[in-house]
């Protein structure tokens, strides 16, 4: 029998919390029986909430938590002061063992702070990165840093490499996984400075597959399996990721709808055209893991809907399965 996977997920964070949260939660517990989930929040309203749904209570617990963080709080200082809340609540649980990973849809600075402050990054990891799977024309890439380390150093990107590479090999399954840095153009001689220093350390590296500089154009057709960058280039690249393959949703829609024959057309595409839009919908392949920590935090979207909730709480199982933690404590210490 498969070993049970504990996630903590935060029941309170999130524009459409708890709702979409619950939601989530039942949904992945009804998918899958290697799961369980710690519903973590204010127990009256999560009670509320899984009363609209059917599930198997063996697989859900609820944790109460009387505090929530709310997104415009300073990290630090909520971290600090709020030890009754669903995020510091969770990553305790994580910590202590009672849990293998933590799912929020809530504050990410509160997110990234308790995940290195309380759960603890792992001997010898300078920094750790949020690393989101996007889609691509071929399936997915791995994109590090989105959001955790504006100033970022070149070690510091070696090491994102590393564990993209591990992550990407290990969960995904792609053998040997290319790596690519963001750059402003091909050639070796481009970009800022934190690029130029970069390029030699990955280029050097005995330990991955680099390929070279990458153009965010390049991204969704597939260039590479693992992009690395600093956090402020990988959250505008993920962010215009979205918006573009938002709207782009929206004009197919809105344009097979203009006359009789684009309906008539539709009617007749749709069930493939369904198929291949959902391919290119971030929520389907879940949150950003933050690799590198002692055990797994994920960080889902603010506005996470319950399919993305669903889908981040079961790519824990993979992470926990393929020993992710592990892989990247050994590969880390070989080198130290």
């Amino acid at each position: 029998m498969a070993e049970i996977v504990n996630v903590a997920v935060d029941a309170m964070g999130g524009d459409n919390a708890p709702a979409e949260i619950v939601k989530g939660a039942v949904e992945a517990i009804n998918e899958d029986k290697r799961v369980k989930v710690f519903l973590v929040g204010r127990e009256s309203v999560i009670r509320e909430e899984l009363r609209k749904h059917t599930y198997d209570a063996s697989q859900l617990e609820i944790v109460h938590a009387e505090e929530v963080i709310e997104t415009a709080e300073p990290p630090v200082m909520a971290i600090r002061k709020k030890k009754d809340s669903s995020i510091v609540k969770s990553m305790y649980m994580v910590k202590d063992g009672v849990c293998d990973a933590f799912v929020s849809a809530g504050s990410t600075g509160a997110v990234l702070v308790g995940g290195q402050v309380i759960v603890g990054r792992i001997k010898g990891v300078e920094r750790p990165p949020l690393a989101p799977l996007i889609p691509t024309e071929n399936g997915v890439c791995l994109l590090l840093d989105c959001g955790a380390n504006v100033d970022a150093r070149p070690s510091h990107l070696l090491q994102f490499a590393k564990m993209g590479s591990i992550y990407m090999e290990s969960v995904i399954g792609i053998k040997n996984p290319r790596v690519g840095i963001v750059n402003i153009g091909a050639e070796e001689e481009k970009g800022n400075a934190l690029v130029k220093e970069t390029y030699p350390l990955l280029k050097n590296c005995p330990g991955i597959n680099f390929i070279g500089s990458v153009e965010a154009r390049d991204i969704p057709a597939g260039a590479a399996d693992v992009v690395v960058c600093e956090a402020f280039v990988g959250n505008v690249i993920l962010k215009l990721y979205e918006g573009v393959g938002a709207t782009l949703i929206k004009k197919v829609k809105s344009g097979m709808m203009t006359s009789l024959r684009s309906k008539l057309g539709a009617l007749l595409v749709k069930p493939a055209l369904k198929k291949t839009l959902k391919t290119f919908d971030t929520e389907e392949y879940g949150g950003a893991p933050l690799l590198g920590l002692n055990g797994l935090v994920v960080k889902t979207h603010g506005s996470s809907k319950a399919v993305e909730i669903k889908n981040s709480i079961l790519q824990c199982i993979a992470f926990k399965e393929q020993k992710i933690n592990e892989k990247i404590k050994e590969k880390i210490m070989l080198e130290n």
